[in-house]
C-alpha cells in the first residue's frame, strides 16, 4: 500500500495491467486459496492508524478475540502479537482461504463496534491481510523471533517481557530464557519485514 503511493500514474497503470493479466487481485496481495500449511499472517489498520490501540482495554479484548477466532477457525496458533495499528499471527491453517475469510469476519465486527464507539460510521478500519508461507525451519523460527520482537522493533517497549499483547511471555515460560536466547542467535531477524511492516514505507 505504501509503495503504491510513491508510484507515478504510469507505474500504477503498469502494475494493474500486470495483475489483470495474471488474474491477481488489483490492490491486494494474492492468496494461496485452499492450501494447507504454516503461514505468517499480517493485518494492519488502514493507513497504519492506531485504531486497535485506542486504549489498553481495547487491545486486550481484541487480542483475546483474535486468539479465540483462530481456534474457532480450526487453525493452530504458534505465535502472535497485537500492536496499536497491526497484528501478526503464525498459524497452521488447514485451508488458507477459509482462514482469511474468518479473519475478515472478525475485522468486520470490530470495525462496526469501534466505529460505533468513536462515532465514525463509514470509516475504513482495516487494510487487507497478507500471508507468507513458511519455506523452512529457519524461516519459521525467524518468524517466531520477529513476531515476539515486534513491539521492541517499533519502539513500544525495551524487552519482550514488557509487552502484554503477544505470546512472548508464554513462549519464554515454555522454552526458557536460555533456549530463547539460543534461538534468537541462531535464527536472527535482520531485515525481516522491511518494506511491508514499516509505516514510513
Amino acid at each position: 500500500m505504501y509503495e503504491w503511493r510513491k508510484m507515478t500514474r504510469a507505474q500504477r497503470d503498469e502494475i494493474l495491467s500486470l495483475r489483470q493479466q495474471s488474474q491477481k487481485p488489483w490492490h491486494s496481495p494474492p492468496h494461496q486459496a485452499g492450501e494447507s500449511g504454516v503461514y505468517h499472517i499480517t493485518a494492519a489498520c488502514y493507513e497504519h492508524k492506531p485504531v486497535i490501540g485506542s486504549n489498553p482495554e481495547r487491545m486486550k479484548v481484541f487480542a483475546e478475540q483474535l486468539c479465540a477466532h483462530v481456534a474457532h477457525a480450526d487453525a493452530q496458533l504458534h505465535s502472535w502479537s497485537v500492536l496499536p495499528n497491526h497484528y501478526h499471527l503464525l498459524v497452521t491453517a488447514p485451508d488458507l482461504k477459509s482462514f482469511l475469510s474468518a479473519l475478515g469476519q472478525l475485522h468486520g465486527r470490530t470495525s462496526y463496534m469501534w466505529n460505533g464507539e468513536e462515532q465514525t460510521r463509514g470509516r475504513k478500519v482495516w487494510f487487507n491481510a497478507m500471508d507468507r508461507s513458511m519455506r523452512s525451519d529457519s524461516h519459521y523460527w525467524a518468524t517466531v523471533n520477529y513476531i515476539h520482537h515486534n513491539a521492541v522493533h517499533h519502539g513500544y517497549v525495551a524487552t519482550w517481557q514488557e509487552w502484554p499483547f503477544s505470546s512472548a511471555l508464554a513462549y519464554l515460560e515454555t522454552v526458557g530464557r536460555d533456549e530463547a536466547a539460543r534461538q534468537w542467535r541462531e535464527y536472527p531477524v535482520f531485515d525481516y519485514g522491511k518494506g511491508w511492516d514499516d509505516p514510513d514505507l
